[in-house]
């Protein structure tokens, strides 16, 4: 008796579609697709962006020295006394903290005679009033106090804020432009994929035109001073059709 034609359906499946059970024999090999199948990648857009800022200095410090040469130990100190609680004086009128003034005091022998310094360095938040004090102190004191040149300086608190700014600004104007490239091409922009920052520079700013800095203006002092932060990142963002309007009823 002849046996009933055989009937065979195939399906060709990617290498790693294709499992075997290992319970089953050589011949019996199962073609099933995994559970949970790997996502064809999306569409993105990948752009760069960077970004430029600068912060002047946000401290100064200045410091002023009066020193006396005297016989006694005790008319040194009442030389060096009475003109430090003038500058002391002037610092508090402009109103600056106790905390933000420093005074250290030095006694020596110079030959037959003794020879006291103090010093008062006081750190400004304000640097106009910084220059008042300045101004104050070299019009109405002697040749035996001197006052320093200011120096200008960031706090850790400032720089740090101003590295995140530009970041921030950075992913800003590359998210800007991934936007523009999705409008030319009819499409809309979606989530960011990836956020990389790939590159800062950070520097001070020089004044060339006055090599001495002993010539500094005020305001070439702050220039120098300044600090500059760029960043440039690197973004992907996610394409999405747009969306057609819908029609009026």
């Amino acid at each position: 008796m002849a046996g009933s034609p055989a009937r065979v359906f195939a399906a060709l499946l990617p290498a790693g579609d294709v499992c075997r059970n290992e319970n089953e024999p050589a011949a019996g090999w199962v073609a099933r697709r995994p559970a949970q199948q790997q996502q064809q990648p999306g569409r993105e857009v990948q752009v760069s962006g960077n970004a430029e800022l600068s912060a002047p200095p946000d401290r100064a410090r200045l410091s002023a020295r009066v020193g006396s040469r005297k016989e006694s130990v005790a008319e040194a100190k009442s030389s060096v006394s009475r003109r430090l609680e003038y500058i002391l004086q002037s610092t508090r009128l402009q109103g600056v903290k106790e905390e933000h003034v420093t005074v250290t005091r030095d006694i020596r022998r110079v030959e037959n005679a003794y020879y006291m310094e103090a010093e008062v360095c006081v750190i400004f938040t304000d640097f106009v009033k910084m220059q008042n004090v300045s101004n104050l102190l070299a019009e109405k004191l002697d040749s035996s106090v001197t006052v320093g040149t200011p120096e200008f300086y960031h706090t850790s608190e400032c720089l740090q804020r101003l590295r995140r700014q530009a970041c921030l600004a950075a992913v800003a104007n590359a998210r800007h432009k991934a936007r523009e490239v999705c409008q030319v091409v009819g499409q809309a922009l979606g989530r960011p994929l990836l956020i990389k920052e790939e590159e800062t520079k950070e520097w001070r700013g020089q004044n060339e035109d006055a090599p001495d800095p002993e010539t500094h203006t005020l305001q070439q002092r702050i220039d120098n001073a300044t600090f500059f932060v760029t960043s440039v990142v690197f973004v992907s963002f996610e394409i999405k059709a747009k969306e057609k309007g819908k029609k009026k009823t």
